[in-house]
C-alpha cells in the first residue's frame, strides 16, 4: 500500500518515485485537486517529474472538502481562527497514518519517545476542538509513559515544580508550548532550566500578545529559560507530518516531506534556493487528502535541505486561489 510505502522513504529518488505516484493517486482521486490541475492544462500523463506537479492552494481547505479517499472520515482537524473567520478543515480518514508520521518524525529527528517526559504548555489549542496539534501531543505523551508527562493549562505551578524536580534529576524534558504560553511562563517566574531540558515553540501569540519575529522570540525565551537553544516545531491543520529545528532557526523534514518556494508574484514559478518566495510544501503522509500545498508562508530553502520561515503573505488568499470559481 501506498500508505505504508511513504515510510520508508531513504533517499531523494526513493523520494522522487513516491511523489509521482501519490500525484497520480490524488489526481484521479481527489476531484478538486484534479479540476486545479485541469484548470492549470495539467493532466495525470503530462507529470513526469516532481518539479512539475501542481501545488493546491492552502485557502481551499476552507472552501472545500479536501479527500483523495473514499473511506470514512475518521477525524476533521481544524485551524483555529479569529471570531467570524472561516477555518480550515482536514479530513482524515486513517489516524494511523497521522500517528505514524507524527511518531516516526519525532523518532527521526529526536530518537526514543520513552527518554523524554513531554510537558505540553497548548492553552489556545485545548480551550477548543479538533487540534491536530493537541492529538499529537497527546500521544506524544500517552507514548513516553512517563508519569509526569502531560498537559498542564492551569497548573502553572505545578509545571514549574516539575521542571524544577526533573531538571535537578538530569531527566530529559520535552516543553512543547506556543509562544505567548512560554513568554507568559517566564515573566511571572523565576526558571532556569539545563541543557537537559528542550524548549520547543509552535510559533503563534493566537491574539494574545503582540507578534514578533522568531529570532526575538527566542532570545526572549533562552534569556527567560537559562538555556542556550529553542527548538521549533513547523506544522499546520493541512499538514499530517512537522518539520523541526533544533534552535538554528533552519527547519529540516522528515524524508516523506519536501519545501520549496515559489515567485511570490506568479504562484506558478518556481524559485531557487536562496530565494525569499512563498513555500510550496510535499507532505506525502496527506496520502488520503492533498500532498502538494502552496502555503501563506514565506521563507527561504538552502542547499543542504533545510528552510527557513520569514512571514506570511500580507493578504489572506494566496493567487490562484479564483481559478476554481470557474
Amino acid at each position: 500500500m501506498l500508505s505504508e510505502t511513504i515510510f520508508t522513504i531513504r533517499n531523494n529518488e526513493d523520494f522522487e518515485k513516491m511523489a509521482i505516484r501519490v500525484f497520480q493517486h490524488q489526481y484521479i482521486n481527489c476531484q478538486v485537486y484534479q479540476r486545479f490541475c485541469n484548470l492549470l492544462g495539467i493532466t495525470k500523463s503530462a507529470v513526469t517529474t516532481s518539479k512539475e506537479i501542481p501545488f493546491l492552494p492552502v485557502e481551499f481547505f476552507k472552501q472545500e472538502k479536501i479527500t483523495s479517499s473514499p473511506s470514512n472520515v475518521q477525524q476533521v482537524f481544524t485551524s483555529s481562527g479569529t471570531t467570524g473567520s472561516s477555518t480550515s478543515k482536514h479530513y482524515v480518514t486513517n489516524l494511523g497514518i497521522y500517528e505514524n508520521s507524527f511518531s516516526k518524525g519525532f523518532k527521526h529527528f529526536y530518537g526514543d519517545i520513552t527518554d523524554y517526559t513531554i510537558l505540553a504548555l497548548l492553552p489556545s489549542y485545548l480551550e477548543r476542538e479538533g487540534s491536530s496539534l493537541v492529538y499529537m501531543a497527546d500521544k506524544l505523551i500517552k507514548d513516553s509513559k512517563q508519569t509526569n508527562s502531560g498537559f498542564y493549562l492551569d497548573e502553572t505551578k505545578k509545571l514549574i515544580t516539575t521542571l524544577k524536580e526533573l531538571t535537578k534529576e538530569h531527566k530529559k524534558i520535552i516543553l512543547i508550548g506556543v509562544s505567548f504560553a512560554l513568554l507568559d511562563l517566564i515573566e511571572s517566574n523565576d526558571i532556569q532550566l539545563n541543557e537537559n531540558t528542550i524548549v520547543m515553540e509552535t510559533g503563534g501569540m493566537k491574539g494574545r500578545r503582540k507578534e514578533i519575529i522568531r529570532e526575538e522570540l527566542h532570545q526572549i525565551l533562552k534569556k527567560g529559560f537559562g538555556i542556550s537553544k529553542i527548538h521549533s516545531e513547523y506544522g499546520m491543520t493541512e499538514l499530517l507530518s512537522q518539520a523541526y529545528s533544533k534552535g538554528d532557526g533552519l527547519f529540516r523534514c522528515p524524508p516523506w516531506m519536501n519545501i520549496s518556494t515559489r515567485d511570490p508574484e506568479d504562484a506558478l514559478t518556481p524559485l531557487e534556493t536562496n530565494k525569499t518566495g512563498g513555500i510550496n510544501i510535499i507532505d506525502l503522509a496527506n496520502i488520503n487528502s492533498c500532498s502538494f500545498i502552496a502555503t501563506q508562508d514565506l521563507g527561504k530553502t538552502y542547499d543542504d535541505g533545510s528552510f527557513e520561515i520569514l512571514g506570511r503573505f500580507d493578504n489572506s488568499d494566496i493567487r490562484g486561489c479564483n481559478l476554481m470559481a470557474l
